[in-house]
């Protein structure tokens, strides 16, 4: 029996190269420890074999310093810079999954599909994945009875699966409530699959409120996005219901002046803005970033804004400024 240490160095959401890894090596008869710590705990054992699971290049830090800890441990993700090799080079065909390491996490969390038709510059996905395939139906994803029907999917690209209608009809009438948090593509959706969407409960990553997830990355493509949301909206799906991803500080050419007119646009239509920094060394974009995804913008305005020191930035303290 091996003692294994399998170690999510960033990410929000259970990663699921390292439950894929913590399943096999369970059914190894291993001893498996999943954690987020990147560095040795009090009364951590010796481990046999060291893991870790690295998906933002913003967290470089934090894996280096895992990396001085670790010097022998195996490292995958795109933060590593690792677009080659994956969990599959480990653990071959086995396609278990592990909870246990998640114990607060009660959706069910998969791929239906991988790859992307699309070849956008700054995404590593079609250079990791390559072209759309179907890899999971619904039943193969979800834990099954005594779980909950809530599907927490991972795709980047759902309707470049092939098989998407099955997948849709498998969510629709299962009566799963799912969360699409890598985004739907709105500069490609068409009638068919807007109606799809309608037809699914549709989630936020809390499962508590009706939220497609969707991206307008750059200004050149205003016409498509919003001719998205028009299908969208003929469809039944409000741009209210919409949580779109913006991508910032990446094009060289960008202005505040354009950013601004990406925000304001989405805002005068009711869509909730998400601002994504890719340059993460301007804090002018972190500290807008922050300033959008709190929520502050609806009650304070941007000159109003304290961006320098720490004090409370919550809205309900705002609230209390400005009594509403």
């Amino acid at each position: 029996m091996a003692i294994v240490r399998l170690t999510q160095i960033d990410g929000a959401l259970p990663n699921l190269a390292i439950m894929r890894l913590a399943d096999w090596h369970i059914s190894r008869g291993d001893q498996v420890h999943v954690t987020r710590s990147i560095l040795p705990t009090l009364f951590e054992p010796q481990y046999d074999k060291v893991y870790a699971s690295c998906i933002f290049d913003f967290s470089r830090d934090r894996l280096e310093m895992f990396r001085d800890e670790w010097p022998t441990a195996i490292i995958g993700g795109t933060g590593a810079g690792n677009f080659t090799s994956n969990v599959e080079d480990v653990i071959g065909e086995h396609s278990g999954v592990d909870y246990s390491g998640y114990p607060d996490f009660d959706a069910s969390i998969g791929f239906t599909q991988r790859g992307c038709r699309l070849s956008c510059k700054f995404c590593v996905v079609p250079k990791k994945e390559g072209k759309n395939r179907s890899v999971r139906t619904i039943a193969e994803i979800w834990r099954g009875d005594g779980h909950p029907k809530k599907l927490h999917l991972l795709d980047n690209d759902f309707f470049g699966n092939p098989d998407w209608r099955e997948r849709a009809r498998e969510i629709r009438d299962g009566k799963f409530k799912v969360c699409l948090s890598q985004g739907i593509n709105t500069r490609l959706i068409d009638q068919e699959s807007a109606e799809a969407l309608a037809s699914i409960e549709y989630r936020d990553t809390k499962f508590s409120k009706r939220t497609l997830y969707t991206a307008w990355d750059n200004i050149g493509d205003e016409r498509r996005f919003f001719d998205g949301v028009a299908v969208l909206e003929r469809a039944g799906i409000q741009p209210k219901n919409l949580m779109t991803f913006m991508l910032i500080g990446y094009d060289l050419a960008e202005t505040w002046e354009r950013i601004w007119y990406r925000f304001k646009r989405m805002v005068d239509m009711g869509i909730e803005p998400y601002p994504m920094v890719f340059n993460r060394t301007r804090k002018d974009l972190l500290c807008f970033q922050r300033w959008v995804i709190t929520g502050l913008y609806r009650i304070v305005t941007w000159p109003d804004y304290d961006r320098e020191t720490k004090t409370d930035q919550s809205v309900e303290a705002w609230k209390k400024v400005y009594g509403t």
